[in-house]
C-alpha cells in the first residue's frame, strides 16, 4: 500500500535526519579530541609535573568524598542485604553480596560519578574560562598545542586516579558492610570476611578495573571537551556559556557512565 509523503511527514524526517547527522558529527569530534589528547600524553617532553598536579587535584582531593560515599554505601548495602537474606536463612552470605555488588558495579560507577561532580565540573569551568577569555587563542599564537597543554595531563591523571579511587571505594565499602552486618546486626566477623574472600574472583576485580579505566576516559574527555568548545554553544555566550557547559558536562558524563556500564557488563558477564 503506497502512501504519499505529506509536507508534515517530510518536515519530521528532515528534522530527524538533521539531529542524527548532528549527533554523528559530534561523536566524530569527540573521538578525534580524545585521540589527540591521548597521543599527546606520550609526546616528548612528557608533562610529568602537570600530570602529578592533576593527579593531586583529581585523585588526592577526592579521597574524602569517595571515603564517605563508600562507607555509607557499604553500610546501606549491609542493612538492606541483611534483611533480604535473612528471609531465606542466608544472612551468612552478606559478605559475598556486599563485596560483589561493590566490586562489579557500584564501586566503579559511583566513584566515576562523584569524580565527575567534584573534579570534572571544575575542569570544564577552568578550561571554559580560558576559552572565553581568549587565553587558548593566546597559547596558539605562542606555538603551544592547547590540547596537549590542557587536556592531555587531565586525561592521564584521570586514567591514574579513578582506578585507584575505585579500589579505595571497594575496600571502604566492604568495611562499611562489616560495620552494619557484624557490629550492628550480629553476624560473625569471621564468616563475613570468609565469604568476601571466597566469593571474589580475579575476573570480578579485573572487570571493575576495566570499567574504571573506561569511565576515566569518559569523564576526562567529556568534561574537557565541553570546556574547550564552550565558545561554540548556540544558546549562550560569555560566563553563561561556561555555566551551561559545566552543567552539560556533568549530565552527559553521568549518563554516558551508566550507558557504558550496561554495555561493559554485557560483555564482561
Amino acid at each position: 500500500m503506497n502512501q504519499e509523503i505529506t509536507p508534515e511527514t517530510s518536515g519530521i524526517l528532515h528534522t530527524f535526519g538533521a539531529i542524527v547527522l548532528e549527533r554523528i558529527q559530534l561523536a566524530g569530534h569527540f573521538t578525534l579530541f580524545f585521540c589527540a589528547g591521548f597521543v599527546h600524553i606520550f609526546s616528548w617532553p612528557i608533562q610529568i609535573k602537570k600530570i602529578l598536579q592533576q593527579v593531586y587535584f583529581i585523585g588526592v582531593k577526592s579521597i574524602l568524598v569517595i571515603f564517605l560515599t563508600a562507607l555509607f554505601t557499604g553500610m546501606v548495602l549491609g542493612l538492606q542485604g541483611y534483611y533480604t537474606l535473612i528471609k531465606f536463612g542466608s544472612e551468612g552470605y552478606l559478605g559475598s553480596a556486599v563485596a560483589l555488588t561493590l566490586i562489579r558495579e557500584l564501586g566503579p560507577v559511583l566513584t566515576a560519578i562523584m569524580v565527575t561532580a567534584r573534579a570534572g565540573s571544575a575542569m570544564t569551568a577552568e578550561i571554559g574560562i580560558l576559552r572565553i577569555s581568549e587565553q587558548i587563542d593566546a597559547l596558539k599564537t605562542m606555538n603551544i598545542q592547547p590540547v596537549r597543554f590542557l587536556f592531555s595531563p587531565r586525561l592521564a591523571a584521570a586514567l591514574i586516579s579513578i582506578p585507584l579511587l575505585t579500589s579505595i571505594f571497594n575496600v571502604v565499602g566492604i568495611i562499611g558492610g562489616y560495620l552494619t552486618g557484624s557490629k550492628l546486626l550480629g553476624i560473625n566477623p569471621g564468616i563475613y570476611f570468609a565469604r568476601v574472600e571466597s566469593s571474589i574472583l580475579l575476573q570480578d576485580v579485573t572487570g571493575g578495573i576495566v570499567k574504571s579505566i573506561v569511565f576515566a576516559i569518559v569523564v576526562a574527555t567529556v568534561c574537557c571537551y565541553q570546556g574547550y568548545f564552550t565558545h561554540r554553544r548556540k544558546n549562550a555566550f560569555g560566563s553563561k556559556s561556561v555555566g551551561l557547559s559545566t552543567t552539560s558536562a556533568v549530565v552527559q558524563s553521568s549518563v554516558l557512565i551508566l550507558i557504558t556500564d550496561y554495555i561493559l557488563t554485557s560483555f564482561l558477564l
